[in-house]
């Protein structure tokens, strides 16, 4: 059986990792096991990153719901308990997004649920 040499596998595989984490600081975008340490890092951080966004994004619809609430007397958790009680299907990015572009039709439909 002949010898099989890995070098050339093996020189691709660091090749193409130290290419994901160019750009990071020091020796973990330049030292193949430092980077590769990092990039499961970056990794993981990544993915509860895109967690995190949804849970951000929804608190700062609600603050916008509540301060453009307010403007009309109404709190946020007493108007969103007035749209479900009316069965308006508006979700919280239509309804937070209403009060930014469109403050009129916001203010219309706090006046129907009141």
């Amino acid at each position: 059986m002949t010898r099989v040499k890995r070098g050339l596998q093996t020189r691709k595989r660091h090749k193409n990792l130290l290419a994901q984490v160019k750009g990071f600081r020091m020796m973990n975008g330049n030292v193949f096991s430092r980077a590769k340490n990092a990039l499961a890092k970056s990794w993981t951080n990544a993915y509860i990153g895109r967690k995190l966004k949804k849970r951000d994004f929804r608190g700062l619809w609600t603050i916008r719901i509540n301060n453009a609430a307010r403007l009309h007397g109404l709190n946020y958790s007493t108007f969103i308990n007035l749209l479900t009680t009316k069965k308006v299907a508006l979700n919280r990015k239509v309804l937070s997004n209403l009060a930014i572009t469109n403050p009129e039709v916001f203010k219309n439909i706090v006046e129907f649920v009141k």
